[in-house]
C-alpha cells in the first residue's frame, strides 16, 4: 500500500515474516485519526507470540479520540494494562505458561507526543537531520550498559543480548516506560521490531527516512533487513509530521486544505 495522508501526517507500515521464522509474530497499528500509533513483537522462544501481539494490538484498535493529551495517554495505559490481564488469563489456562509481547507505542495529541514501550521495540524521532533513539531497550544487556557492567560496543555482541527484562503480559501489572515532549514541523518518527535494529543501523536508519516517502522508508528499510539475513519478523512504522502545510511525499504535493486530525 502507498503512503496514508491524514490531516498533518504522512504515514505507513511494512511488516515481514523474515528469512527463517516460520510464522511472523509482529503486529502494528496506524490510527492517526486517534494520534496512536504502535508495534508489538511477540516473545519468541514463549507460546503463541503472534496472538500476545494481535491481542495487545486489538486492545489498542478501541481506543477513541480523546479530548487532552492527557486523557489518551490514560486511555493507551488502561488498554494496556486490559491487554496484559487477558495475556495473564490465556497463559494461565493453558497451564500457567508466558504468553507476552514487547510494545512500542508513539501517541500525538496537538503539538506533543509521549512515547510508551515495554521491552526492546523501539521508537526514534529524526529531527533536523539527526536521529534519536526515544526508548530505551528493556533487555538484560542493556542493564548491564546502564550499570557499567559492559560497554555499548560489548552489548552488540552480547550472547543474551535478546533477553527481555519487561513485555506485556509476563508481570501482574504492565512495566511501561513513558517519555514525552514538543512536536516540530518536519519531525519523523519510527517505530519498530527489533528484527529492524538487529540488522539495520541507526544511520542508515536516518539515511533511508532522509530520502523518501513514508511507505518506501518501510519497504527500503524491510528489504534491508532481509538482505542481511532477515533472522527475525521486521515491521516498521512510519509517522511524518507537517502541520503547516499538510505534504504528501507520497503524490509529491502540498495541500493546504487538509485540516488536522
Amino acid at each position: 500500500m502507498g503512503s496514508l495522508v491524514f490531516g498533518s501526517y504522512e504515514t505507513a507500515a511494512a511488516t515481514h515474516v523474515g528469512r527463517v521464522r516460520q510464522r511472523n509474530e509482529d503486529a502494528y497499528l496506524l490510527r492517526p485519526e486517534v494520534g496512536l500509533w504502535a508495534v508489538a513483537d511477540g516473545m519468541g522462544g514463549h507460546h503463541s507470540g503472534d496472538l500476545a501481539s494481535q491481542t495487545i494490538i486489538d486492545s489498542l484498535k478501541s481506543i477513541q479520540p480523546q479530548g487532552t493529551a492527557a486523557d489518551l495517554l490514560a486511555a493507551c495505559e488502561a488498554h494496556v494494562a486490559s491487554a496484559n490481564q487477558r495475556l495473564k488469563e490465556i497463559g494461565k489456562a493453558r497451564g500457567g505458561v508466558i504468553v507476552g509481547a514487547t510494545l512500542a507505542a508513539l501517541l500525538v495529541f496537538e503539538d506533543f507526543y509521549a512515547c510508551l514501550w515495554s521491552g526492546d521495540s523501539r521508537i526514534y524521532m529524526i529531527r533536523g537531520g539527526t536521529i534519536t533513539q526515544l526508548s530505551q531497550d528493556h533487555t538484560e544487556a542493556q542493564e548491564l550498559v546502564a550499570a557499567g557492567t559492559i560497554t555499548a560496543q560489548e552489548a552488540e555482541t552480547w550472547p543474551r543480548s535478546n533477553i527481555v527484562t519487561r513485555a506485556i503480559g509476563v508481570f501482574e501489572e504492565p512495566e511501561l516506560e513513558i517519555t514525552s515532549g514538543p512536536l516540530l514541523n518536519g519531525d519523523t518518527f519510527l517505530v519498530c521490531s527489533d528484527g529492524l535494529t538487529r540488522h539495520v543501523a541507526d544511520t542508515e536508519i536516518l539515511s533511508c527516512v532522509s530520502s523518501e516517502p513514508a511507505q518506501q522508508v518501510c519497504d527500503n528499510l524491510i528489504s534491508l533487513a532481509l538482505e542481511r539475513g532477515g533472522l527475525d519478523n521486521v515491521t516498521v512504522v512510519v509517522m511524518h509530521y507537517c502541520p503547516r502545510t499538510t505534504l504528501s511525499r507520497a503524490t509529491g504535493r502540498s495541500d493546504q486544505s487538509i485540516e488536522r486530525g
